[in-house]
């Protein structure tokens, strides 16, 4: 990397923040596969954007079809999928933008490394705590049942492993609370 230099620009974050009016962040849904981040990432980014709010939301599937498609599943590919989108949310909180990331991301060491990468309260981690049994009911790909008949390796919750976050700055619950109530609470966070 010797060669390689950073080149700063002549417009700081907080300028970019000031011409949006708005705070930028990054919201790292994080839980497992059914557990509801990508539905409440979805809904929070149109709630946000209804609102006048410039905002992305970066999907673990949907990265998996770009910018991730040469990574698997193992310990190593999973690692390279959450250090590439948390640099890509960090461009992107570095243009002024609300990043809402909705991965897995399975390993508390990968949340660090990616929460690392932004200053400090610019990374948020939203812990969507729903029970595996709740998951597995709601699992429309079928990939539980696939996982637990041994025909899809390393899916997480059934044979590699998930460490809930210790001290997420949100926590919900999809199992007991609804919709509505998980937006308020995660807005009442950011917004203030």
């Amino acid at each position: 990397m010797g060669q390689v230099f950073w080149q700063v620009s002549k417009i700081t974050a907080q300028e970019r923040e000031q011409r949006m009016d708005q705070k930028a962040r990054c919201l790292w849904f994080t839980g497992l596969s059914g557990a509801g981040k990508s539905t409440i990432a979805q809904h929070l980014e149109a709630k946000l954007h209804a609102e006048g709010r410039h905002v992305y939301l970066l999907d673990g599937d949907n990265v998996r079809h770009g910018l991730n498609r040469d990574l698997g599943f193992d310990r190593e590919s999973r690692r390279e999928n959450i250090r590439r989108i948390a640099e890509v949310a960090r461009l992107m909180v570095d243009a002024g933008l609300i990043v809402l990331v909705a991965f897995i991301s399975p390993f508390r060491e990968e949340r660090q490394m990616a929460r690392d990468l932004f200053v400090d309260g610019d990374f948020l981690e939203i812990f969507v705590d729903t029970p595996l049994n709740v998951c597995e009911k709601r699992d429309t790909k079928g990939l539980y049942a696939k996982a637990r008949k041994g025909e899809v390796k390393d899916f997480t919750g059934i044979d590699s492993p998930y460490e809930a976050p210790l001290n997420p700055e949100i926590h919900v619950n999809t199992d007991i609370e609804t919709l509505d109530s998980i937006l308020e609470k995660i807005t009442d966070k950011i917004l203030k």
